[in-house]
């Protein structure tokens, strides 16, 4: 049975076969899965080849197929097709090439060298060839070949970069263009593609150029002056001198500035204006080119035609020269005199080492302008203030007066005051007294009159706030009194009243003191005195008040005691100037809820304290307990009002 060939029908199954299982082929070895190969086939049957053996080793199947064991390769993507047109876009070979050109009938040169310059487009490989231009050749230069493809021989070929290189001869049109060198760009891309590159040659001289170059001899006779050694050692070197054109004498002439150079090198005169601003003057700086001036242009020969208008060197003989230029000396060029007035530093370094001159003291010449006209303020008119009217005639658009802001600032709150009273006064007016107040801010003053019983005369303001005009001085320029002018003793003049300083309160002798440096050394001192004298005499009165408060504070007997214990507090309340006797009513009507006129005596002695009455304790108290008519605490604050009221 195992003889015939495996075809449908020679292959038989075996009856006597019972056992048709698979044998175990699958296990674990140390915890690993393992797949050894089977020994025994279907049923048990004994195998006599198995499928490795057919199989090569694995490990030549892993070299020779790895996509077995590692799975198929990913294969790199492929690249973008790019167009030459845009892989070589800009990019151009450049070759530096001559050619000969034949010269005929010509005794000089028998060819000529024209150097050209090839270009070579790799995104068409077309070439063009252009002569670059040259200076005074005489010859058309510029594109030979325009841009194309160029036949390299007669089977229709053309020349591409492989065939270029350093030394070959590129033949075209009947022309042979011989290369001898290239740019770096064409030198790196050529080596870069694997081509060697020739070494660069040295281009054939041109024999009518070499022949050009030669030094020609000359004939001429040297002139006794080394131009040479003159150009290396006053190269460079100028002396320049300011002068002035006077054109006065024509109409509309004024004074001109000018700076004038003289070239040491030539021996040329230059003239340059000095530009003003707002001149009038078109910007023309340079007044003469230059140029050499002859020192007198009259002086020529006899012989020389009146029609000629040009002089040339064989007619002037005498130049300007720098010992004819000195500081204060007139120069007559071209028809216009300049007087110099001035030099630079080098130019008086030169004259000094040259010609041993030490005096360049510069002259004045500028014309002096008259002082500006001074704006004349119009008197005072006597509408509104002085500075108002002042202020409106400066600006063409009326402005208020500028206040001194860091001044109110600085004594904002600063006021001094002064007691005064008429000099010379009349009999009714021998009593009255005034109050000036000076408020350092804006230096306006207030005098006020202190109301005085049975005086006839009605007190208060006796001057607004304002600023006072000392008597003598000009009304357009006046002179307004100022805390230097308040001293004790001195006489102030306001609108035609003469008042005389008297007493001053403690915060103008603290201030004064405070402010050593506002005050002359004089005031300061006799202001001192009057405070020590002033202290001396407060000092005796407090005793003899004492003592009388001690008399007074006893109880009150009689009508005659209240009377003088009164007289007493109103004379100390009036000494200080007490004025705010309305407020203290308004507290008591405030204390008193009911109406009834009334007040408890403690709550009307807080109220005494609250507001600071300028009067002996004692005294006060001894007043309380006499207004205490009922003896149940209560006290009458109106008749307390009036016991206070000292006007």
């Amino acid at each position: 049975m195992s003889g015939l060939p495996l075809l449908p029908g020679n292959s038989f199954r075996d009856p006597t076969k019972t056992k048709y299982h698979k044998p175990q082929t699958l296990g674990f070895r140390n915890g690993y899965t393992v797949t050894p190969p089977p020994k025994a086939g279907i049923g048990g049957e004994k195998l006599t080849t198995t499928l490795y053996d057919e199989l090569p080793n694995l490990s030549q199947l892993a070299i020779n197929k790895p996509e077995m064991i590692y799975g198929q390769a990913n294969q790199a993507p492929e690249e973008d097709y790019i167009p030459a047109h845009v892989a070589f876009d800009k990019k151009v070979l450049c070759f530096q090439a001559f050619y000969k050109q034949a010269v005929h009938e010509s005794a000089d040169e028998y060819y000529r060298i024209r150097f050209v310059k090839i270009y070579y487009y790799l995104e068409d490989d077309s070439i063009a060839i252009v002569e670059p231009p040259m200076r005074n050749s005489g010859m058309p230069q510029g594109k030979l070949l325009k841009r194309q493809r160029l036949p390299k021989d007669d089977f229709g070929s053309t020349w591409h970069w492989k065939d270029i290189n350093l030394g070959v001869n590129l033949s075209t049109y009947g022309k042979v263009f011989h290369i001898y060198d290239c740019d770096k760009f064409t030198q790196d891309y050529l080596e870069s593609e694997g081509i060697v590159m020739n070494p660069p040659e040295i281009p054939a001289p041109d024999p009518y150029i070499e022949k050009r170059n030669t030094q020609q001899r000359t004939f001429a006779t040297k002139s006794d002056e080394d131009k040479l050694k003159k150009f290396l050692t006053l190269d460079k070197k100028v002396l320049r001198f300011f002068c002035i054109w006077d054109d006065r004498d024509n109409m509309f002439g004024e004074l001109r500035p000018f700076v004038l150079h003289y070239y040491l090198v030539d021996d040329t005169i230059e003239i340059r204006e000095v530009r003003q601003q707002n001149s009038g003057r078109d910007p023309f700086p340079s007044l003469m080119s230059r140029q050499k001036i002859p020192l007198n242009r009259n002086s020529i020969p006899s012989s020389f035609p009146t029609s000629v208008l040009e002089l040339s060197s064989q007619e002037l003989k005498d130049y300007i020269v720098p010992s004819d230029l000195r500081i204060g000396r007139t120069l007559n060029i071209l028809g216009r005199r300049f007087l110099l007035y001035d030099c630079d530093l080098f130019t008086q370094n030169y004259y000094y080492q040259h010609y041993n001159i030490t005096d360049f003291t510069p002259i004045d010449v500028m014309e002096k302008r008259p002082p500006p006209p001074r704006k004349e303020i119009p008197p005072y008119n006597g509408f509104g203030s002085l500075e108002d009217s002042e202020q409106s005639c400066k600006t063409l658009i009326p402005q208020p007066p500028k206040k001194d802001f860091m001044k109110m600032l600085e004594f904002n709150n600063v006021i001094l005051r002064y007691e005064a009273k008429y000099v010379n006064p009349s009999p009714e007016d021998a009593t009255r007294r005034f109050v000036f107040t000076y408020r350092l801010a804006d230096d306006l003053m207030l005098i006020y009159e202190p109301r005085q019983r049975n005086s006839g005369i009605i007190g208060g303001k006796f001057l607004e706030r304002t600023r006072v005009v000392k008597p003598g001085c000009d009304p357009n320029r006046p002179e307004y009194y100022g805390p230097k002018d308040f001293t004790i003793g001195s006489v102030v003049v306001v609108y035609g009243h003469k008042f005389v300083i008297t007493d001053a309160d403690d915060y103008v002798f603290r201030y004064i003191e405070e402010n050593p440096d506002q005050f002359p050394s004089d005031i300061i001192e006799s202001m001192r005195k009057y405070k020590i004298g002033k202290d001396k005499i407060r000092d005796e009165k407090k005793q003899i008040e004492s003592k009388k408060t001690k008399n007074m504070a006893a109880p009150v007997r009689n009508e005659q005691e209240l009377d003088e214990l009164v007289r007493t507090i109103q004379a100390q309340l009036k000494r200080e100037n007490y004025m705010n006797s309305h407020s203290l009513q308004e507290a008591f009507l405030q204390c008193d809820k009911d109406r009834s006129g009334r007040i408890d005596r403690d709550e009307l002695a807080t109220l005494c304290e609250k507001f600071n009455l300028p009067c002996d304790a004692q005294l006060l108290r001894t007043l309380i307990n006499r207004c205490d008519m009922n003896n149940d605490g209560l006290i009458d604050y109106w008749e307390f009002s009036r016991f206070l009221n000292w006007n």
